[in-house]
């Protein structure tokens, strides 16, 4: 083993989670749409700040933190979609499945953009997914 090949071998052990965890690991049965929404709020008031900002400085670290919060936008949404709803919510809601398609891609295309229109479109999905999420509870 070359001394390269060694380092490298090192390296990849080091930066190698030791654990994989799900969004819980005792599943808690508290599940709300309101976790996205309020990262979507956030994607939303960076695009507005970065939109008002003339400060190169300031305008990179909206587009950062939009993009983190972006991603935890997906999170909390994959996370309603594959742990909380099921077969029988899927049933009387068939829309379920373009609802949360609709909403990860606009949470994408929030990554790639500072248009404010794109936040309030992904804002809007999640409120559909919040009334069918409402709906599921009362059940």
């Amino acid at each position: 083993m070359s001394l390269t090949s060694g380092l490298l071998s090192i390296v990849d052990r080091l930066r190698a989670p030791e654990v994989a965890h799900a969004h819980c690991d005792l599943p808690c049965g508290v599940y709300d749409p309101a976790q996205a929404r309020i990262e979507a709020e956030s994607v939303k008031a960076c695009m507005e700040k970065f939109n008002a900002s003339d400060d190169a400085t300031f305008r990179e670290r909206a587009t950062f933190i939009k993009e983190e919060r972006a991603d935890l936008v997906k999170h909390h949404l994959w996370v309603l979609w594959t742990d909380y709803f099921k077969p029988d919510h899927l049933a009387k809601h068939p829309q379920l499945h373009e609802l949360f398609w609709k909403a990860t891609k606009a949470a994408g295309e929030a990554k790639k953009t500072n248009d404010v229109s794109v936040a309030e479109g992904l804002l809007n999905h999640i409120g559909e997914i919040d009334k069918v999420f409402w709906e599921t509870k009362k059940a």
